[in-house]
């Protein structure tokens, strides 16, 4: 007879990051049976997967598409929110230079391109719901360190600020997952109690910020003109300062003024994270000019700046776990800079802690 392993005991854990690795990490294991807490520095969940309304209708500010590689992945987006997730008619995504011109018709592997409806920021804000109604979810709460609890050395406190009180102390964690990008997961774990080692594993890993641009062209529904520029949707460029387009009103469910979205490269937003917005958004305005032809002025042009976009140079494994200290870390940039990669990274991190 086959003996049955006992459940592990429930832990209090808290997640910090309502990012998609951070989401992924708090269900799993709030599902296994632990007492979660979720800490997002946000007003929204999402991290990047991000949606910024406008007159003219909404852009997704940040991740433009996801793939459905894993299957675990694609089981999720299946049970937990079916319909939810809707092809991209983006799937054959040309390549252009600096002029425009294509280079590649379409991408060699044709792989489908996914997005969230009404915009990406639905599907982690649909996931983080069951987390919000059963009072799980902490937003606008910045955590800025980890101590050891003052009323026992076994267990964690966050120092924060934001949220109910302005500063505030969460104690009495038995572990603590951290899903923030890799820069800030440094600073915070260089200051932290007993973590500084878990600080040098995230040396080599590099992650670039990115401007974004959004336009509307609300001109373009007049009668006979249904769009502007290339008959393209979606294209990568060598531009040496957009390496993204996409015709945000091409995707599922987005209303049909024409709008568009372009992300510049890294190598330029790099060069350029100091420009102030006014500045930054005329220099991509000229560029996306010259990519795709459309010289009209847009009724509505704004850029933003994410700090930490794009991973250059993954971790190169799934997390990060320091078992007797009870300190994890997880995130899209331990594997690359897919939404998947956040989703697999968080989901192996809480399947990890779960077993023990």
């Amino acid at each position: 007879m086959t003996r049955r392993r006992p459940a592990p005991t429930p832990r209090r854990i808290a997640v910090v990051g309502a990012g998609l690795a951070g989401l992924a990490c708090a269900r799993t294991l709030l599902r296994a049976g632990h007492d979660v807490a979720v800490f997002e520095t946000a007003p929204q969940p999402g991290g990047r997967m991000a949606a910024q309304d406008s007159p003219f209708g909404s852009f997704d500010s940040g991740a433009q598409y996801f793939t459905v590689r894993d299957p675990r992945f694609a089981r999720a987006l299946e049970i937990t929110a079916p319909g939810l997730a809707r092809r991209w008619s983006a799937n054959a995504v040309r390549v252009l230079d600096e002029r425009g011109r294509v280079i590649e018709a379409a991408l060699p592997t044709r792989e489908a391109h996914w997005v969230a409806t009404p915009t990406m920021a639905a599907l982690p804000r649909h996931w983080a719901e069951p987390l919000r109604a059963a009072g799980r979810l902490h937003l606008d709460t910045h955590v800025l360190r980890l101590a050891r609890d003052t009323l026992d050395g076994t267990r964690w406190q966050l120092h924060a600020e934001g949220g109910a009180d302005d500063h505030a102390v969460h104690a009495g964690f038995d572990q603590v997952l951290l899903a923030l990008p890799a820069p800030i997961l440094r600073h915070m774990l260089s200051i932290s109690e007993q973590t500084e080692p878990l600080a040098e594993a995230l040396a080599g890993v590099d992650i670039a910020p990115c401007w974004t641009l959004m336009l509307a062209f609300p001109h373009a529904a007049q009668p006979g003109l249904h769009t502007l520029g290339p008959q393209w949707n979606a294209a990568r460029s060598t531009h040496h300062r957009i390496a993204w387009l996409a015709r945000e009103s091409s995707k599922p469910r987005r209303g049909p003024i024409e709008r568009w979205t372009a992300q510049a490269s890294a190598a330029w937003s790099r060069e350029h994270e100091n420009d102030d917005t006014p500045r930054a958004t005329a220099k991509l305005l000229k560029a996306f000019a010259e990519v795709t032809g459309i010289r009209a002025t847009p009724a509505h042009a704004e850029a933003l700046l994410w700090r930490q976009a794009k991973t250059l140079q993954p971790l190169g494994r799934p997390f990060v776990w320091d078992a007797a200290l009870g300190v994890g870390l997880c995130g899209d940039w331990c594997l690359g800079h897919r939404v998947e990669d956040a989703f697999v990274s968080g989901l192996e991190l809480a399947l990890t802690v779960a077993a023990r």
